[in-house]
């Protein structure tokens, strides 16, 4: 039930943190599959809420749209934004298996390798520039590897991410610590308990390149469950360190994704 993943914070499919190798949906040579998601993030001082599409073709290629919304609540007053000052971001992916098969490949050391491309925009560009940014918008490059062990039912996923993104892009792109590409690793492990039922965790690297406010790894422990071919659910405790100054923003993280 679980073969195509959850839908990751940026569109792509993978765990709620980091894209995997797996494409979207059920589809298989031949086929189209997809889904639409929404995802609710709420640390102490705020919410992140992505909502979008994704689209499998012949198990080979995934194409993403989606759209975040970073709600800084009351925190906004306090950074002299404005209280429930919003920034908003769209990102387009798209995400190509190159080699192996995470189900047909379970019983060999070979992994599923896709390479992937996410093209983000942020729409507050006089805010984030002046805060440090370089730039408003940015593109991530990223290789991830999938390997599911079936008879120890457990599956492995690292992603090399090469990117310049502040907080995911939330916060722009570059700025005076660094305005060049740097490799991040984004690490996942899950354990199946049922085919319906998965759990694990996940690790983030992201670069710290804005003066006024240093960026930390970001964290989570998951759940993901799929009554059927056509839903699943997670919910998670996420560490996202600290966030412009506010320390220690952690909460929960629940997502819905429905497809075919």
């Amino acid at each position: 039930m679980l073969t195509g993943g959850v839908s990751q914070v940026e569109g792509a499919a993978g765990g709620g943190l980091v894209p995997w190798a797996v494409v979207s949906g059920y589809d298989t040579g031949g086929q189209w599959g997809g889904n639409v998601h929404a995802t609710r993030v709420r640390t102490g001082e705020f919410n992140l809420d992505t909502y979008g599409v994704a689209v499998g073709v012949n198990d080979r290629l995934e194409l993403t749209l989606a759209r975040q919304i970073f709600d800084t609540r009351a925190a906004g007053a306090a950074l002299g934004l404005g209280a429930n000052f919003k920034f908003e971001q769209n990102i387009v992916g798209a995400k190509l298996k190159i080699m192996g098969d995470t189900v047909l490949d379970a019983d060999t050391w070979m992994p599923q390798v896709a390479v992937g491309i996410q093209y983000k925009q942020n729409q507050q560009g006089d805010v984030v520039r002046a805060v440090g940014a370089r730039s408003d918008s940015g593109t991530d490059f990223y290789v991830a590897a999938t390997k599911l062990f079936l008879a120890q039912s457990v599956l492995v996923n690292g992603t090399v991410r090469m990117t310049k993104a502040n907080q995911f892009g939330l916060l722009g792109f570059g700025g005076p610590n660094g305005n060049s590409y740097k490799p991040q690793a984004e690490l996942s492990a899950a354990y199946l308990f049922r085919k319906d039922l998965a759990a694990g965790a996940e690790f983030r690297t992201k670069p710290n390149n804005l003066a006024f406010a240093r960026e930390q790894s970001a964290k989570d422990i998951f759940v993901a469950w799929a009554p059927n071919k056509y839903l699943s659910l997670t919910a998670a405790y996420v560490d996202l360190g600290d966030i412009a100054t506010v320390r220690n923003q952690h909460g929960w993280y629940l997502s819905g994704q429905a497809g075919f």
